[in-house]
């Protein structure tokens, strides 16, 4: 795999971890979402138009063409686990904008998933 090509990948995981952090945001903005058939409507206008989630998904629309663009330069068998980073980059993120709490086991698994994605990529 190839500087660009990798960075079409990792490009498109990094929108897709932002879209993720988006929309918790805008989440966290509305509140813990009970649907039921008197408030479904009024809860989707809420949703609709928050910023965070209406950037949430922006990012996933432009992760997705970049992705494509990733996926036709290199096997499937390699892209799909790079998305792996993305559970990092998530981590960091909810960390750092959202205070969530990064525990000890948590940094673990993000480090056997650094090893996993630095022996796949060298394969």
């Amino acid at each position: 795999m190839n500087l660009t090509t990798f960075g079409f990948i990792f490009v498109g995981i990094c929108l897709n971890a932002v879209a993720q952090l988006l929309l918790k945001a805008g989440t966290n903005a509305v509140g813990a979402i009970h649907l039921t058939a008197e408030n479904w409507f009024s809860t989707g206008i809420k949703l609709a138009t928050q910023l965070p989630i209406i950037g949430g998904l922006t990012c996933y629309v432009i992760s997705v063409g970049v992705w494509i663009i990733g996926l036709s330069r290199v096997d499937v068998t390699i892209a799909y686990p790079l998305l792996s980073l993305g559970y990092i980059i998530n981590a960091v993120g909810a960390w750092y904008f959202l205070g969530e709490v990064v525990s000890a086991q948590r940094l673990l698994a993000i480090g056997v998933i650094i090893v996993g994605v630095i022996l796949l990529t060298r394969s």
